[in-house]
């Protein structure tokens, strides 16, 4: 295969499993937001299986392309959030932890789906089976990678809003003023201070690296789950 066959090939294996992991979590913090009576994502036609509802621009498209032509070590992306009016919630601190935790734990269950996709090659033509592990396997990975990526305790990540509906007050609020930050600290860990490692010598790629191990755990725990292992 020539290099555009093989770019063309990488797309097709990863842009339909990430395409599906996004849409799925995203669509599932609106149903479980429904469930515990917040409608806003509901009348705004979010709660759907319909991936161009909730697709970003750059982070469903351009940075997963970024990541993939510049071979990155791991592939991430995410959606546009479904919106959540946590006041409308019944039990609004247990209806926020459930809220969030359901986008990452539908993670989990698509890579479960995946894994359990494995045993049903044999069964497929050689090319077909080929293209089809591939794309199960990087479902998997990117299933995993965004559930532990998601369950970081900093806000607006769902670890960080299932962080601070649990923490006594306390400690819960100090910890939601940092939302506005939520991003500028997650850049801050996964490129900042990684670029500024390798400019000093030392290692700070912490994040990427809990992240990495953290996925491989799920990626195992599948596996074995599934009769994989």
């Amino acid at each position: 295969m020539n290099g555009s066959t093989n770019i063309l090939m990488l797309i097709s294996v990863w842009a339909l499993p990430l395409l599906i992991a996004i849409t799925f979590h995203e669509a599932a913090h609106g149903f479980a937001a429904r469930l515990f009576g917040d409608n806003t994502a509901y009348l705004l036609g979010r709660v759907s299986l319909n991936p161009l509802k909730h697709i970003d621009p750059f982070g469903t498209v351009l940075l997963p392309g970024m990541l993939l032509l510049t071979h990155s070590p791991f592939m991430f992306g995410y959606a546009k959030p479904v919106p959540v009016k946590f006041s409308a919630l019944r039990r609004p601190r247990l209806g926020m932890a459930c809220v969030a935790a359901a986008g990452p734990l539908m993670n989990i269950a698509l890579a479960v789906v995946a894994a359990f996709g494995f045993h049903f090659l044999a069964y497929l033509p050689p090319a077909g089976a080929q293209f089809f592990a591939l794309n199960l396997k990087n479902a998997l990975i990117v299933n995993a990678v965004l559930a532990v990526f998601n369950l970081f305790p900093i806000p607006p990540l769902d670890g960080g809003r299932i962080a601070v509906a649990v923490l006594p007050s306390f400690l819960g609020r100090p910890l939601a003023r940092l939302e506005p930050f939520g991003m500028l600290i997650l850049i801050t860990l996964l490129f900042l201070l990684p670029l500024l490692g390798s400019q000093t010598g030392y290692n700070l790629n912490v994040a990427s690296q809990a992240i990495s191990q953290g996925a491989q755990a799920v990626i195992r725990a599948v596996l074995h789950l599934t009769g994989n292992a």
